[in-house]
């Protein structure tokens, strides 16, 4: 059995961990290869130097190869049309459609999607750089704070929260001056701000059938307390179990997981793959922030390690459209995962600072690479990115254990600049205290 995995980062790296720790890969002598990976999927994966974007390429190698399954991790591939370019050759993948992965790609077409599908969204109105005023005075009209989201992919940055009229405005002018986010902020939405308890939901979906995977919380702000600005990730716990009762799981699939899948499928653009839901919990009702089309980073380091039913099926379940014959299963564990950034992220940053200490980290700990490489002598490990490294805790006696085995363990690992944020699950702890 051969899989291909597409992307290089922590979640990639988490994929690549579950997938050769599921039965069904070892039981067929399985073999990953992944494009461009980075020294911590190498323990899982042999590494290809083929882009994640060269679809062309991608599908010529899954093609020689003879890859028995390609999983596609990150947004963008799944933006440019992999899952497309692979399914007209015959080969099996796990994702969606560029039309479906449209649902990320577009905040505007998604909050229209909602909108249509009576699916529970924050009021917006969209908006593009052709008439900056029409923003303007919109803004006039509301009550703050607002936020103010890049239509396009941002790398999870494209989201601004503005407290006054004066920032919202300075806002909207520099998305249409193209110096924020190029052409994915040239068309931008302005919606209501929800004041609630976010949680990250993975929906495992065939297009018509799916299943939930254990709740967990994102941290996005670079500083405690959520606050400063926004990143790709900052940590993550898992399960968020004070939301996973019957009550709020049958919402969650009711007003928003089913009625979107049926949108999608009955306007052809059939969702198959990870449907990330980013929910904001209002008044003990979900509301949809945003949605992705793969899974979040890094809420799969969080949430990967608790699943006990094998991962891999569960992934040729969705591409073949078996997700109703699956049994999914989960540990009683808890997660917390670390982000262990470089300073200056996410703005600008050194890099090629060397690792010392992921030799030190104990059993109840994994770690996963996001931005490290080799250094110039073969054998050192680098930084090479904002988000550096994922350290997850993990433990079976309480949030709590996990939250102090993240801690415990990313305190030995020393880069120059390092900087993570001290209060990861911060919101979970505090409640059940």
């Amino acid at each position: 059995m051969k899989i291909l995995i597409v992307g290089n980062g922590g979640r990639e790296n988490a994929l690549a961990y579950a997938v050769y720790n599921s039965a069904s890969f070892r039981d067929n002598s399985g073999k990953i290869f992944i494009t461009t990976g980075n020294p911590g999927t190498e323990e899982f994966s042999e590494s290809i130097n083929i882009s994640s974007t060269d679809i062309s390429s991608l599908a010529d190698f899954a093609g020689k190869e003879k890859i028995d399954l390609t999983i596609a991790g990150a947004e963008i591939p799944l933006s440019m049309g992999i899952a497309d370019e692979f399914e007209s050759r015959g080969l099996k993948i796990f994702g969606p459609s560029k039309r479906a992965a449209e649902i990320e790609s577009s905040k505007i077409f998604s909050k229209k999607m909602m909108r249509e599908a009576g699916v529970p969204t924050a009021e917006y109105n969209s908006f593009s750089d052709d008439n900056p005023d029409e923003a303007t005075d919109y803004l006039r009209k509301c009550s703050f704070p607002v936020v103010i989201k890049a239509d396009g992919l941002a790398a999870g940055k494209g989201v601004v929260i503005c407290e006054d009229i004066q920032t919202a405005e300075a806002t909207v002018k520099e998305l249409c001056s193209g110096n924020s986010f190029g052409e994915a902020g040239k068309k931008f939405i302005i919606e209501k701000f929800l004041s609630g308890e976010e949680i990250s939901v993975f929906a495992v979906t065939d297009g018509t059938d799916h299943v939930l995977l254990p709740f967990s919380q994102d941290h996005k702000k670079i500083s405690d307390g959520e606050k400063g600005n926004n990143t790709g990730g900052m940590g993550a716990v898992a399960p968020v179990k004070k939301f996973m009762t019957k009550d709020m799981t049958d919402k969650i699939n009711g007003k928003i997981i089913r009625p979107v899948l049926k949108y999608m499928k009955d306007h052809g653009r059939e969702f198959k793959g990870c449907l990330y839901c980013g929910l904001m919990i209002v008044n003990d009702e979900p509301f949809v922030i945003e949605f992705n089309c793969r899974f979040g980073d890094p809420e799969t380091q969080a949430v990967l390690p608790l699943l006990s039913s094998d991962f891999l099926e569960l992934l040729y379940a969705s591409a073949e459209g078996k997700i109703q014959d699956y049994l999914i299963s989960f540990r009683n564990e808890f997660t917390c995962c670390v982000v262990l950034a470089s300073g200056g992220y996410p703005g600008e940053f050194e890099k090629g600072k060397i690792i010392n200490g992921l030799d030190k980290t104990e059993k109840d700990c994994l770690v996963f690479h996001s931005g490290t490489v080799y250094g110039s002598n073969g054998s050192d490990i680098v930084t090479n990115g904002g988000r550096v490294l994922s350290v997850v805790g993990i433990s079976d006696v309480s949030l709590e254990d996990a939250v102090s085995a993240a801690y415990r363990n990313a305190g030995r690992i020393e880069f120059e600049y390092k900087y993570n944020r001290t209060d990861i699950g911060f919101r979970q702890i505090k409640s059940i205290k």
